[in-house]
């Protein structure tokens, strides 16, 4: 059996990176309206985001990061994943992000970091580190008094009991050490997976993933991408080797998900690896940097590779939000930060700056409901996973001259380039539909596709740091620096008890809207799809017994 080109299996059905380059969400957005902030001298403005499927939070990272050009503004991030693995890897790199100085030095947090982001396998130090900050988050999450006095960025309140306690048992599955590596068998379970996702090219795999990279990837933009390292990640799905390779043999228990399977007709749950094996997580923050020099060529080859532009740039990301992790200022604000430094007599005033509120997984379609949610965000965005989510009932969630921004499919592998640009016209529609308009004026981009809020007075005349990305002038400082069933050797029983010995069968959805949002491929090429119905339990996490 050999997989069709464009089947979209490699993507997986739960997104553990992004499929992006990182982006400042503040240059997305709006500029703050003269009238409104007139209005609200004393006060701070706010900028409300909505994300679908935003599931490693790098630009709520960079747009923290970058903060401090921009003119002062209080940020509530409204995050909606569909699954709650997504919501704790969330919390646990924010949690990561944020600690103090003292505590971990900027190397150790940007390192941890990126094993724990986009490795399958751990050194024992990063995931005795895992287990410590699950241990803490699990005691955490059924507390709200205790959770908003140490982590008061964060805001559970919109997600359901059932949710929470289900989030609980993601964090204990994490921190239960004890049961060692046959608890989640990460190896072999990405080598069973590979298997069915190549078929028959199994055995030459180093020759598919070479003309994946060359053909596809280096063709699509990300040339940076260096074939030793992407090769690496192919075979034993580790993206980031810092140290030597015997280091990394602790299986990540933060890429396990859980599913419900039916076996001989009734439910079994299970936990597997149903991620991405076809991209990797090079993209997000290792094809573009703010440093020109990192992707200079020499001779037509670049002189840095993805995961070295990656060290730099979260190195550099972490540098920049120290000031919101300042142990002094408990809930982030770079102005108290800089003005003690100063020896200012009196600090600035220091509202919470930031917060992350995580919404319900199946509130996509019912936000429209809530007047508190009706035309409140400045700035939409959705993932290439959850594009068919968008609709006129989510679109008037946004503000008059909000934007829309939306991820296309340019990076994943699977999907030959007339799908691609099938998928980027349906966009198109589905924003109209939604009540959007394209943004016109600004750099086209193969990644993104950026529409606003029907009704603006000036669509035609973008902001200057909508273009270019950066902030405007006068405020400027010098510059800083998809699906595939499980078989049955893929998934780990949830019980202590034997796996069955009869094929599973999966009944979970299909998360890879990408292609439900494209023209399906013809043919041979279109995947077969047999029962794609979930039963609405089938949408949480198994509580691990």
């Amino acid at each position: 059996m050999t997989t069709p080109a464009g089947s979209g299996t490699g993507f997986g059905s739960v997104s553990w990176w992004g499929l992006s380059p990182a982006v400042d969400l503040q240059a997305e957005s709006p500029p703050v309206d003269p009238d409104s902030q007139a209005e609200t001298e004393h006060e701070t403005p706010e900028l409300n985001v909505l994300l679908l499927g935003s599931v490693d939070g790098r630009h709520l990272l960079r747009t923290l990061a970058r903060a401090a050009l921009w003119p002062r503004r209080r940020f509530h991030f409204y995050v909606l994943e569909n699954n709650l693995e997504a919501v704790a890897r969330h919390i646990l790199i924010f949690s990561l992000a944020l600690e103090d100085p003292e505590k971990m030095g900027l190397q150790e947090r940007s390192e941890t970091f990126l094993e724990v982001w986009g490795n399958a396998l751990l050194r024992p130090p990063v995931a005795a580190f895992v287990r410590a900050q699950a241990g803490r988050l699990a005691h955490l999450v059924p507390e709200p008094d205790r959770l908003a006095e140490q982590l008061p960025w964060l805001s559970l309140g919109a997600l359901k009991f059932r949710e929470r306690d289900a989030l609980e048992a993601v964090f204990r599955f994490w921190a239960g050490g004890e049961k060692g590596p046959e608890a989640f068998p990460m190896s072999r379970l990405w080598d069973s997976r590979l298997r069915q996702y190549l078929g028959s090219r199994y055995d030459a795999r180093h020759g598919v993933s070479d003309w994946d990279l060359h053909m596809k990837l280096h063709d699509r933009g990300a040339r940076v991408i260096h074939t030793r390292e992407f090769r690496r990640w192919r075979d034993t799905g580790v993206a980031f080797e810092l140290r030597d390779s015997s280091a990394y043999h602790v299986p990540n228990r933060t890429l396990a998900s859980g599913r419900l399977l039916s076996h001989r007709g009734e439910r079994v749950a299970a936990r597997g690896y149903w991620g991405d094996i076809a991209t990797g997580p090079f993209v997000a923050f290792g094809i573009e940097a703010d440093d020109e020099t990192l992707l200079r060529t020499s001779n037509g080859q670049p002189v840095k590779t993805a995961c070295e532009i990656t060290e730099h740039n979260v190195a550099e990301l972490f540098r920049e939000m120290a000031a919101w992790g300042h142990p002094r200022a408990a809930e982030g604000d770079p102005e108290q930060v800089q003005g003690g430094a100063e020896g200012s007599s009196e600090p600035a005033p220091a509202p919470e700056p930031f917060t992350v509120h995580f919404l319900s997984l199946d509130s996509a379609h019912t936000l429209h409901h809530k007047s508190c949610y009706m035309g409140q965000f400045q700035l939409l965005y959705v993932a290439c996973g959850m594009v068919h989510l968008l609709s006129a009932e989510l679109g008037a969630c946004v503000a008059p001259g909000g934007r829309l921004i939306v991820e296309l499919a340019q990076f994943l592998v699977d999907l030959r380039q007339e799908q691609l640009q099938a998928f980027s016209s349906r966009v198109g529609e589905l924003a109209q539909a939604a009540g959007f308009a394209p943004q016109l004026g600004g750099k086209p981009s193969d990644t993104f596709a950026r529409f606003y809020k029907a009704g603006d007075s000036a669509p035609g005349h973008e902001d200057p740091a909508v273009e270019s990305g950066t902030p405007p002038p006068e405020v400027l400082a010098p510059p800083l620096e998809a699906t595939d069933p499980p078989s049955e050797d893929r998934t780990q029983p949830l019980e202590s008890g034997n796996p069955p010995s009869e094929p599973l069968k999966l009944t979970s959805e299909s998360q890879a809207s990408l292609l439900e949002a494209s023209v399906p491929p013809t043919g041979s090429q279109a995947p077969k799809s047999e029962n794609q119905t979930v039963p609405p339990e089938t949408k949480y996490p198994i509580p691990d017994i």
